[in-house]
């Protein structure tokens, strides 16, 4: 089959001999005239809710860049809606109506059917099936840490402190929301993979804010239950942390094929420090606001440093910026795919 001897998932399961895979998170996105294009004429929710302009914006860049993986276009918070909250998606950032503030607002959330109350998902990735059938497509899901910090703070923040508050001020309650939507999120992403997923990542985007022994119980210990819960679907389950570092050793003991690395992290001391793993990152994004020189300089440096290609996902350490350069974006793309240290 095409896509299981695609670079992308060679390399999740560290047997990739050939050319060197690169996607790029959030790579369907504002930086693109395409998908603004479509914003000028749709909301972001009526976006995520569209199954043809799901599968229009996660071709975009495909079509442009060559990248070696798709991934599903939604967010991380669209699955909060059918457990009984209220979001909305304002210009500067999510807002959740009601958020939880007690323990006896945990017993608001609801467990609901996956694919009745959200098929677009489904269809979505269908249909980006049916226009990339050669592309490896990526599903995925927030990590249960990251969802309840917006399920507590109410909206984005810096530290999420209410958030870290809750969870030491009723461990118990909290115990109880990170078990909730561990369950929840591991019939999610179930479902994405049956209909038609490749691969799976879990973001764990604001894990990086806790303690070592919070970060076990609150990260590592949930982690493990999504992704045992997909261990027999054969498919690349891939974790990405924000801020690893602190957390590196730990991250050995998760059930996943591949690890993405933020940009703050040194990339080559990551993957040694994982050697049973892949390892996926770990540009930094604004090193696209660079010269295109200075991109690929920047681009084959990290490569230089990398010492086992063959487990190697490139991709940008954080999410790409609104207004990044295209033709930076393509001079890495093409650094990497040219590349010949492998």
């Amino acid at each position: 089959m095409a896509i299981a001897r695609s670079s992308f998932i060679k390399a999740c399961y560290g047997r990739n001999d050939g050319p060197l895979p690169v996607w790029i998170m959030r790579q369907a996105g504002r930086y693109l005239p395409e998908y603004r294009a479509i914003r000028e004429k749709v909301s972001f929710l009526e976006l995520c809710r569209s199954p043809e302009l799901i599968a229009e914006v996660v071709k975009q860049p495909i079509d442009r860049f060559d990248l070696d993986a798709a991934i599903l276009f939604s967010d991380i918070l669209t699955i909060l809606e059918p457990m009984g909250m209220k979001v909305g998606f304002p210009e500067g950032g999510p807002e959740i109506e009601a958020p939880i503030s007690t323990p006896e607002d945990i017993d608001r959330l609801r467990d609901f059917d996956i694919a009745e109350e959200m098929p677009y998902i489904i269809e979505g990735i269908r249909k980006i099936k049916e226009v990339l059938p050669e592309k490896p497509l990526i599903g995925f899901a927030g990590s249960p840490f990251t969802v309840a910090c917006y399920l507590i703070q109410g909206k984005g923040s810096k530290n999420f402190d209410t958030a870290k508050q809750f969870i030491h001020s009723y461990p118990d309650a909290a115990a109880r929301l990170i078990d909730f939507l561990s369950h929840v999120t591991a019939r999610y992403l179930e479902m994405q993979i049956d209909a038609g997923a490749d691969a799976v990542q879990l973001f764990e985007s604001w894990g990086g804010i806790l303690s070592r022994d919070d970060f076990r119980g609150m990260s590592i210990d949930a982690s493990n239950k999504i992704f045992g819960a997909l261990s027999g679907k054969n498919v690349p389950r891939i974790l990405f942390v924000n801020n690893i570092a602190p957390y590196l050793d730990m991250i050995n003991d998760v059930d996943c094929e591949a690890v993405g690395i933020d940009y703050r992290a040194d990339l080559a001391a990551a993957a040694r420090a994982l050697p049973g793993k892949a390892v996926q990152g770990n540009l930094d994004p604004s090193v696209l606001f660079g010269s295109v020189e200075h991109v690929r300089k920047k681009t084959e440096a990290l490569l230089d440093g990398f010492e086992d290609h063959s487990r190697l996902i490139f991709n940008l350490g954080h999410g790409i910026m609104v207004g990044t350069p295209i033709e930076s974006v393509r001079a890495m793309v093409d650094t990497v795919h040219n590349y010949r240290g492998q």
